[in-house]
């Protein structure tokens, strides 16, 4: 699945103590948890978006302390 905003795909991001995460623009948010909802993926969304510099919103899907990066990425891959 490719970033709206930046025309790359969208990744997993692993870094930091919370557990895996995908960072998107909000207008991707509905079409990427449809997508863990399909495949029974526990996350959950933060409440809020983040604007810098007038930029495009962006969202936070975190997958928690167990989530598979390697398997929610594959899925994202498989949809571009």
């Amino acid at each position: 699945m490719t970033n709206y905003v930046t025309s790359m795909p969208l990744c997993v991001s692993t870094d930091g103590t919370a557990g895996p995460y995908i960072l998107l623009s909000t207008s991707q948010l509905d079409e990427v948890c449809q997508l863990l909802d399909q495949h029974r993926v526990y996350y959950w969304s933060d409440e809020h978006a983040i604007s810098l510099n007038g930029k495009p919103e962006v969202s936070v899907i975190n997958l928690g302390p167990e989530g598979d990066a390697a398997a929610v990425q594959a899925l994202l891959d498989s949809t571009r």
